[in-house]
């Protein structure tokens, strides 16, 4: 259980932290900054297609770690009372940040799903579907970013 918790809860201890806390934060962060080109250019080179692949791998890595420690019992640390209402962090336990943290690796998911979608042409025309892809791999991030920090901090509702 150990080495999942070490595969699923690597984080960057940085200066850079703040911007892409986890390896799968900095993936996407590439990929919105990389989503520009094609959208500007309106085709997709092979650089993107396995740098997106690779996004995958990086999401579905700690998401299986996760589904398998949950299956466990296991919540997010800052959900996770370790004594004296405080979590692993040393911030107070939030219980409600458990949700949240599933509700940003499934709209993770979903992102790619889309991005998968407007890459390959398919429900939307191939070069306007293209223009929607930094407002996607934006919203990727966003969700990516925030699955880290809440397994670190604690929400607005602490102890309830």
């Amino acid at each position: 259980m150990e080495f999942l918790r070490l595969i699923h809860g690597y984080q960057f201890n940085n200066a850079f932290a703040l911007l892409f806390p986890t390896p799968y934060a900095l993936a996407t962060l590439v990929l919105l900054i990389w989503s520009v080109a094609p959208a500007v250019k309106g085709r997709v080179g092979p650089g993107f297609l396995m740098w997106l692949r690779l996004t995958w791998v990086l999401t579905l890595l700690p998401g299986m770690t996760g589904v398998i420690m949950a299956l466990g019992g296991a919540k997010v640390p800052s959900a996770t009372d370790v004594g004296g209402g405080l979590s692993k962090y040393g911030y107070p336990a939030d219980p409600s940040r458990d949700w949240e943290h599933w509700m940003y690796a499934a709209f993770c998911l979903l992102s790619l799903y889309v991005l998968e979608v407007l890459v390959r042409g398919r429900l939307i025309e191939h070069r306007l579907g293209l223009r929607f892809l930094p407002v996607v791999t934006l919203f990727l991030y966003g969700c990516a970013y925030m699955v880290g920090r809440v397994a670190v901090f604690p929400g607005s509702t602490p102890g309830t």
